[in-house]
């Protein structure tokens, strides 16, 4: 058994407030920690600024490392437990922001980055879009990681699966009224995949959206293995064992059975 303890956090980040909300990150890491060992945490897309930031991206995009970066790596160090979350990364070039989720590891390395790939509606005046999808080897488990969006583009979790990811970690910011769809599609990727799945939605309002919440753990037959119900700030903790991940490939054969050559048309654009 590969046993390793994920826990997804859901919290409302303060508008344009890096300061206030990496210091809410740093209180919950130290809870979750010091109430039981945990190996990996998850938090929500654009965490350290919220979401309507507009042209003031420009200022509170960071680059990888930078100061966000040495801290949240400071309080993986301490604790051993690796952190995905998301912010806004920019380029040597500082016209060149994405939307993007971080990945530091238990040693208080940085691990890697990923740029959202799918971005949607308003993001493309912000945010350049990402072209690639990496999976991470944290030696203890291999991840793939998706922002926001993705979800809705079954062919990225497709791919990280095909690249090697048994766990996928989704940092959100899903808004009402799409309670069914994030549901729905959530527990499709995981089935269809036979992949664990670790969604991180955030909560509260801003100018133009109300964030449902509803973070929750997926196994690979889709199953819930932990969540929160409310749109309240909090966490929700499981115990996985990545084994189950091969146990359930064998068993429905998804991946085995696919026919590639049948599905051409699935890479030309519309």
């Amino acid at each position: 058994m590969r046993e390793v303890t994920v826990a997804v956090v859901q919290l409302e980040p303060k508008l344009c407030e890096v300061s206030a909300n990496l210091a809410r990150m740093s209180e919950l890491v130290d809870k979750i920690c010091l109430a039981q060992p945990v190996n990996l945490i998850v938090f929500p897309e654009l965490i350290t600024t919220g979401y309507e930031c507009g042209v003031r991206f420009t200022d509170l995009a960071e680059k990888v490392p930078g100061h966000t970066v040495s801290l949240m790596a400071q309080k993986a160090a301490e604790f051993g437990v690796h952190i995905v979350f998301g912010m806004a990364l920019k380029e040597k070039v500082e016209s060149i922001i994405y939307d993007a989720a971080i990945v530091v590891g238990a040693d208080g390395q940085l691990v890697g980055d990923y740029r959202k790939v799918h971005l949607r509606g308003e993001e493309h005046l912000a945010f350049r879009a990402g072209f690639r999808l990496p999976v991470l080897d944290l030696g203890n488990m291999t991840l793939g990681i998706l922002v926001g969006w993705d979800l809705a583009f079954p062919e990225a979790t497709r791919s990280l699966v095909l690249d090697g990811a048994e766990l996928v970690c989704l940092c959100a910011a899903w808004e009402q009224p799409l309670d069914a769809e994030w549901h729905a599609l959530l527990t499709a990727r995981a089935f269809e995949n036979s992949v664990f799945i670790a969604a991180a939605n955030r909560i509260g309002q801003e100018p133009s959206y109300t964030f449902l919440g509803q973070s929750l753990i997926l196994g690979p037959r889709g199953d819930i293995r932990a969540n929160i119900e409310t749109r309240a700030e909090g966490y929700a903790l499981a115990k996985i064992d990545l084994d189950e991940v091969r146990r359930v490939r064998e068993e429905y054969q998804l991946l085995q059975l696919r026919q590639p050559a049948a599905y051409r048309s699935i890479v030309r654009k519309y």
